[in-house]
């Protein structure tokens, strides 16, 4: 899939936020990359590039105290390893939309086991 119709399905995903969500992702930035670097997968034990999805990157806003002049948080979406992970476009579709509300959840203080009752792990 090329990185323009990959993006619009990320952009696609987060206008289908509801509004009070998307209100609050004031001074995030959302950015597609092909692959998670080294780091990233440091940020999270993984090993493997293609088991890495997205990231958040930042302070959720339940843990915020004085949070002035703080450089944008980042959710990044890694296009390679959702591309690898799904059998037709459709399965991209989907993975982006979940990939997408997982990070955000992230920046709304949710970790992985909150996630996971929600139905977004």
């Amino acid at each position: 899939m090329d990185r323009r119709r990959f993006e619009r399905l990320v952009e696609r995903a987060l206008a289908r936020l509801p509004a009070r969500f998307r209100d609050s992702l004031q001074n995030v930035a959302v950015v597609v990359e092909d692959w998670p670097r080294p780091e990233h997968l440091g940020e999270v034990g993984a090993e493997d590039r293609r088991d890495l999805l997205g990231l958040y990157l930042g302070v959720p806003l339940t843990e915020r105290f004085d949070y002035n002049m703080a450089l944008p948080d980042r959710i990044l979406i890694f296009q390679k390893p959702i591309e690898a992970a799904c059998a037709t476009d459709d399965d991209v579709v989907e993975q982006v939309r979940v990939t997408v509300l997982h990070e955000v959840a992230h920046h709304f203080g949710m970790d992985d086991a909150d996630m996971e009752r929600l139905g977004l792990d």
